[in-house]
């Protein structure tokens, strides 16, 4: 009997811990400290983060989750989505909205930029969610769960940096239906536990959830990249502007009967070379009314 016990002991020492939400934390733990570690979460922790950063990141956000929540509809009656279908508590796509028009008015739409990253993600989960349903648990978790989380604290980051007020902007952070978020993680993380599956689809979301990490970063990544990008092109159109005027100076300078660096230099020609500016900047803008 002794050896019978001990042997028993051995046995659920060596077995893993069977709750699905215990198993993703854990095979998506690498993944997870890669993911705060991307530019755009670094820019967050230090309080750091731009309009263009926020900006592209809705846009990235609306599009991942009009994919992630027309396929949890379309599949909410199946056994493998139903117990973690919580579309009042934790739909996103109505915030997300309201956030883009605010920033971008009501034609919306039709300013978004949305990096390829983002197009992949929607792209992988509308094939799940055609294929293998129970998949999407692995998606929901990690983006509901983290947005749940994070997003008191992220809404207030954003908040601050932007100097937004009263709200506006940052719809996307809040949870109208969740009263106590702690309470509800648990609620949604028993509901998860509580999905059957057979083993080759349990080792089928584990894999997935380190996938949804993996194409998070990538959209991460390529926001960094696309606002970098965006800076360069308006340093580089600064640099422009300034070597026209300071050529267009030159060429003034040259064709008066004084010195060029004499005149350029004095307070009167500055003067009245504002002016100039200022009525040709007009005139350009009546026209074109």
């Amino acid at each position: 009997m002794e050896t019978e016990n001990k042997a028993q002991t051995e046995e659920e020492v060596e077995m893993p811990n069977r709750d699905l939400s215990e198993q993703i934390k854990e095979a998506t733990k690498d993944s997870h400290v890669r993911a705060e570690n991307t530019g755009l979460m670094l820019s967050y922790q230090k309080g750091q983060v731009t309009l263009a950063q926020y900006k592209l990141l809705l846009c990235s956000l609306h599009h991942i989750y009009v994919a992630l929540e027309e396929e949890l509809d379309k599949n909410s009656s199946h056994p493998g989505v139903a117990p973690i279908y919580f579309p009042t508590e934790l739909a996103r796509r109505e915030l997300i909205e309201e956030d883009l028009e605010h920033f971008y008015g009501q034609d919306w739409r039709e300013k978004m930029v949305v990096p390829k990253a983002a197009e992949r993600y929607a792209h992988r989960l509308r094939q799940i969610g055609g294929e293998n349903p129970e998949l999407l648990v692995a998606h929901a978790y990690t983006r509901y769960l983290g947005d749940l989380s994070g997003g008191q604290v992220l809404g207030r980051i954003t908040q601050k940096s932007l100097g937004l007020k009263n709200g506006d902007g940052v719809a996307f952070f809040t949870f109208p239906g969740v009263s106590s978020p702690n309470r509800f993680k648990q609620l949604y993380r028993s509901r998860m536990n509580s999905v059957e599956l057979t083993e080759e689809q349990r080792k089928g979301v584990l894999e997935e959830a380190v996938r949804a990490f993996e194409l998070n970063i990538q959209v991460f990544d390529a926001l960094q990249d696309l606002v970098s990008s965006m800076q360069r092109e308006a340093d580089r159109q600064t640099h422009t502007s300034q070597a026209e005027q300071l050529n267009g100076t030159q060429r003034l300078s040259n064709t008066l009967p004084f010195p060029g660096k004499l005149i350029t230099s004095t307070p009167l020609f500055r003067m009245v070379m504002g002016l100039c500016v200022a009525l040709a900047t007009v005139c350009m803008g009546i026209y074109a009314f």
